[in-house]
């Protein structure tokens, strides 16, 4: 049975409210029929234009904020990639036929994200509903007085409820500021390894709640090897950031007296019982011997390192993997692995945060990080890290925050 064919944009032009889709940078793109209608403006008006620039602020009304809090809903929508709802809000437009004269409008919006392939944001789609003429709404004797009590209390509701987003978000703002700082003075700063080259990063997410979970160690051990671990904690903010500094300071310590890295990870995972918030943690360590040539490695949880060949391809070590800390009720041995490395690998440690979008498989992600260590073969370390970022995370910034460690082996 042949499906039947559907001209979505006759659709999309057919729907009833006003629906308009515009550009991550804010631009028109497309607006159905009843935006055009109740807008009053033509589609040449529109498409193709920034638009603030077609509808501006009030400049008669100095506490307008119309404008300043749909910026905000879809720049949100855009870096988020969620939903947003906005509250009823006042936001008056001039009267296409006068110039000059602006009409009093009341809105209610909702900004929601359309994902392209690559699960950036590709549109906006802006749906509002014109509340005007109910706000307004005549009922009788007395009703115009009961319509401007009505909208009076509705306005103050929307600006009380505006100004408690407000507030949050600058408590959000402190936190993230205060988090962000907790975080950089417990990560290592990047440090010369003998005749090896490394690069580290770390990259905030976007958005208060959602910071410092992540972190990266590098440990020197006995006989001239090397520990490099990366972890990340359950959970967001200044309590994921006070686990975090605990479990790294606790396995920087393990790792130099451990026998292995899975021993080093079976002492982490005791530890983290007696510590808040460290449930689920996962963590990846790896011990490099120089003289040897080789990668001892165990992972808890964590995506696999990733080791990039002098030839190009790319090896991911995943043959010692095991759930994440304190995830079994009782002690089980940790495994661990080994694998041989030639002069001039690249080992390449990350959080997941690197790789992992909500809507694409784990695989899809590794396949990519392997494209792009692939393409950036040559590259020293720092700029391999750069390129990472550059080719794996959206450029609105991401919803879970990075660590990156990249060894010239």
């Amino acid at each position: 049975m042949r499906k039947p064919l559907i001209d979505y944009a006759a659709v999309f032009r057919a729907l009833p409210g006003m629906v308009a889709l515009l550009t991550p940078d804010l631009v028109y793109v497309d607006a159905n029929e009843d935006f055009l209608r109740l807008a009053g403006r033509t589609r040449e008006q529109l498409l193709g234009r920034y638009i603030f620039d077609v509808f501006p602020e009030n400049p008669n009304d100095p506490a307008a904020a119309g404008m300043r809090e749909t910026r905000e809903s879809m720049l949100r929508v855009v870096a988020s990639g969620e939903r947003d709802t906005m509250a009823l809000l006042r936001y008056d437009i001039e009267d296409p036929q006068r110039p000059g004269h602006w009409q009093e409008h009341y809105w209610s919006p909702v900004n929601a994200p359309v994902l392209g392939p690559d699960g950036k944001v590709a549109l906006v789609v802006h749906r509002v509903e014109e509340v005007t003429e109910l706000i307004r709404a005549r009922g009788g004797p007395g009703g115009d007085r009961q319509a401007r009590v009505l909208e009076a209390e509705l306005y103050t509701r929307a600006r009380e409820l505006q100004e408690v987003n407000e507030r949050l978000r600058a408590a959000h703002d402190r936190e993230r500021e205060v988090a962000l700082t907790l975080q950089a003075a417990m990560l290592p700063a990047p440090r010369p390894l003998g005749h090896h080259q490394a690069a580290v990063r770390y990259r905030p997410a976007v958005g208060a709640l959602h910071v410092c979970g992540d972190w990266y160690d590098l440990a020197d051990l006995p006989g001239k090897s090397l520990a490099v671990a990366v972890g990340d904690v359950v959970g967001h903010g200044l309590a994921a950031a006070c686990a975090m500094g605990q479990l790294r300071s606790a396995l920087s310590a393990a790792c130099r007296v451990a026998d292995g890295p899975a021993q080093a990870l079976e002492v982490l995972g005791r530890y983290a019982r007696s510590v808040d918030g460290a449930e689920s943690t996962t963590v990846v360590t790896t011990f490099i011997d120089w003289a040897d040539h080789s990668i001892t490695y165990s992972c808890a949880g964590h995506p696999p390192p990733a080791l990039l060949h002098p030839d190009g391809t790319v090896t991911f070590l995943d043959q010692a993997t095991d759930p994440p800390l304190g995830a079994r009720p009782e002690h089980v041995r940790r495994p661990q692995a080994r694998t041989s490395f030639g002069k001039g690998a690249t080992l390449v440690l990350y959080t997941d945060g690197l790789i992992e979008r909500r809507t694409e498989d784990i695989d899809t992600g590794l396949a990519r990080l392997a494209d792009s260590l692939t393409l950036h073969q040559r590259s020293a370390p720092e700029d391999l890290a750069d390129a990472l970022l550059a080719d794996l995370l959206p450029p609105t910034g991401n919803t879970d925050d990075t660590a990156l460690v990249v060894i010239r082996l």
